[in-house]
Formats: C-alpha cells, structure tokens, sequence
C-alpha cells in the first residue's frame, strides 16, 4: 500500500495501491499514521508510482460501501489532508503523473510540488459532490485565485499549465523526478527546525483559521451530500460511463 525508505535524511513515502492510487479508508489511514508515525520535524517526500500521483477518491468503494463507509470515509480524508498540512517539517510533493481529485489536494496539502507528467486538478463538481472545508482552504492556500477556476470548471492542467496557475512549483523529466524532490526537500531541511516549523504555520494561518472556523453544519451538509442516494446514483452513473468510454487504439 505504501512503500516508505529512508534517502539521505528524508523519508519517501510512495503510494502504491491498485492501478491508480485511489484513495480508500485503508490508503487514508497509512498516509496519516505514516506522516504523523515519523520523526516531528523530518523532511517527506510523497509520490506514486506508475502513471498516477493518486486519481482521487475510490468512488466505487463509495458506491459499494453506502452511506456507512462515507460516515467513516469523510473523516478519514480530512484527517489525512490535514496529516500532511500539519506536518511541521518540509513535505514535497513529487508528482509523477494524474493527480486528481483528493489526489491534487493532497499535492496541494505539501509545501511544494515538482510534477514530471499526467494531469493534474479537481473533479468534484464533475461528479456532483462538495468539497470538505478542509480541502478547498489547503486548495486555496496553495492555489490562491486561481481556486475557483479548479473548483468551478474541473479542469484538468498539464504541468506547464498548472505551474502558470501556480498549482505547482517545478517541472522535471520522470527520470529525474524524484531525486530533484529530495533534493528540495533537503534543502528545505537545512532551516533551523523551530524556525522551519513558525514561518510554515504564519503563512498557513489563514487555511487553518478558516478550517477551525467551519461549522458543524458545513460537516453535515458534506457529509449529507456524499452519503445520499442521489449522490450514490450520480457516482453510479459517472463510473458506468466512464466504463463504456471508448479505450483509444494502441
């Protein structure tokens, strides 16, 4: 599920689950215990494998689960979103391929992104379902403006056209990838850890006002929308289409 090695002082957490990453309570729970399991302040790099970042959430375990997955999903999300904002120490995403959907906020929840290929943006409003506070303001930290634009027209953005948005920080080759990731977040890490940790919290300090601010209701209203029947149907119908999308020729 996840492939975790130590290179030159920073922890490489790589998502290996099924064909594209999808996020599933299980993937979820790793992600958080492994951000959260290692040393306070050490530097992580995150990235996927194969062609995909993570292409988001695992809507046909949504479907298959109903409402009593979702109630124990939604949460699990957040925290994991939340796992990798919080981290005090430099996160880099290193993404090399689809980062979609809760995949891009993930991207979006590290302190710099460096992407080699694929597509990356949000497909929620596509699908027919809300955002989690937590993802539209770690989205809009990141992303500034240019978060309605994500949100409002799902838009999917090729590397050059998400750093023109300043989705994302950098561009490499694949094969460079990941070495020029550690070598970020290395030198990320070279900042005092207490100095590294405060500036990242000031400059977080409106997302996470924001989070601490929403209402019990806002989670209800999430959490309503997700679990519902319509919503199950409208996830139904989105992957059944999908399923019968012509492959393209080889």
């Amino acid at each position: 599920m996840l492939d975790i090695e130590d290179r030159s002082e920073v922890t490489v957490v790589r998502l290996r689950h099924g064909k594209v990453n999808a996020l599933d309570l299980e993937l979820l729970s790793a992600i958080t215990a492994a951000v959260r399991g290692g040393d306070d302040d050490r530097a992580v790099v995150l990235t996927g494998t194969g062609g995909a970042f993570s292409a988001g959430v695992d809507l046909r375990r949504i479907v298959d689960g109903g409402p009593a997955y979702v109630r124990e999903f939604m949460p699990a999300l957040s925290e994991a979103f939340l796992a990798i904002f919080d981290h005090p120490g430099p996160v880099v995403a290193a993404v090399n391929g689809h980062a979609i959907a809760g995949g891009c906020v993930i991207a979006a929840a590290c302190d710099l992104r460096v992407m080699s290929a694929g597509t990356i943006g949000l497909a929620e409003l596509s699908v027919g379902v809300p955002f989690p506070t937590s993802a539209l303001e770690i989205l809009r930290h990141a992303a500034g403006a240019a978060v309605s634009q994500l949100v409002l027209t799902a838009a999917l953005l090729d590397p050059p056209r998400a750093q023109s948005i300043g989705l994302i920080d950098h561009i490499e080759p694949p094969h460079s990838l990941l070495d020029a990731s550690v070598g970020h977040a290395q030198r990320m890490a070279r900042v005092p850890a207490e100095v590294y940790s405060f500036s990242k919290r000031q400059l977080q300090r409106p997302a996470r006002e924001q989070i601490a601010a929403r209402t019990d209701e806002d989670d209800k209203t999430v959490l309503a929308s997700w679990s519902s029947q319509r919503t199950l149907d409208a996830i139904a119908g989105y992957l059944d289409a999908l399923e019968r999308r012509p492959r393209p020729a080889r």
